[in-house]
């Protein structure tokens, strides 16, 4: 395992899924880590269960979409563990619905979620990392976007807007910061359908909008999670399937880590998809 001892690291949408074990595996690297989500006693109990581990961590109520929120969230890290080297734009949420029907709440709501979000936590990480920042070493800033940023899929038109956004907010942030000389990078990982509990929501929504004729089921092949192995590839081609999605485990996590290896040279290449 890489050593991140003496980091800190500021996690969104730590409560679960791929944010909480991005925090573990962070924490077991060695860093100091504040985790943010809505998900209160969710978060709490994510934060002990790394600190029973022998890890410092905290959690901050944190709504991604409130402005106020990411001051205190980022300031958090400063004032509890001295420093920000690494922030994780984790927090999202999904929607599967079919274009005609969508409406202008539910494009707000996610968008706020998954596109402001991520906006205002660049702005004030990179007021933190920069030269003569509070922290002021550089850093990175590690996206969460999606293989649905990627490509299309029927009925995550909205979802795969706001990806979408993310992956060309991650590249132009990366030559911004570059050409301004901060020292910090920025990547984003394109997670498929991952198995948590917003992947199994998904998998139930695309059932309801008559994507699935019933619900598919999961088994492990060899380190990764798949769709029912009673169904034939075949039949995932055909109309109706969700191109593109599969599930992969929530190994995404050693990416979000080697993302922030010190003894690499600098990633060239912004985007890392995982399939």
């Amino acid at each position: 395992m890489i050593d991140l001892s003496g980091k800190v690291a500021a996690v969104t949408g730590a409560a679960g899924g791929i944010g909480a074990e991005v925090a573990r595996t962070l924490a077991k690297a060695g860093a100091r880590v504040v985790l943010g989500d809505v998900r209160v006693e969710r978060g709490e109990h994510v934060a002990k269960q790394i600190r029973d581990a022998g890890g410092e961590a905290r959690f901050i109520a944190h709504d991604t979409s409130n402005e106020a929120q990411w001051i205190a969230f980022i300031d958090s890290a400063l004032d509890i563990f001295g420093g920000l080297d690494i922030l994780v734009n984790n927090a999202g949420i999904e929607q599967a619905c079919f274009l005609e029907n969508v409406t202008v709440a539910d494009i707000q709501a996610l968008f706020a979620v998954n596109v402001t979000g991520v906006l205002i936590g660049h702005k004030h990480a990179v007021r933190a990392m920069k030269p003569n920042g509070r922290a002021g070493s550089g850093g990175i800033i590690i996206n969460l976007s999606s293989v649905a940023g990627l490509i299309g899929t029927p009925g995550l038109g909205v979802y795969s807007a706001s990806k979408g956004a993310v992956r060309l907010l991650t590249k132009a942030a990366a030559v911004e910061f570059g050409r301004l000389g901060y020292g910090i990078r920025v990547n984003s990982i394109h997670p498929g359908l991952v198995e948590t509990e917003m992947g199994e929501k998904l998998l139930n929504d695309f059932v309801s909008l008559g994507m699935f004729k019933d619900r598919p089921c999961l088994h492990a092949d060899e380190g990764r999670a798949s769709i029912g192995h009673h169904r034939s590839a075949e039949r995932y081609r055909q109309p109706g399937a969700v191109s593109g999605l599969r599930f992969v485990p929530l190994d995404v996590r050693r990416r979000t880590r080697r993302r922030r290896r010190d003894d690499r040279q600098l990633i060239r290449r912004s985007c890392v998809f995982l399939e």
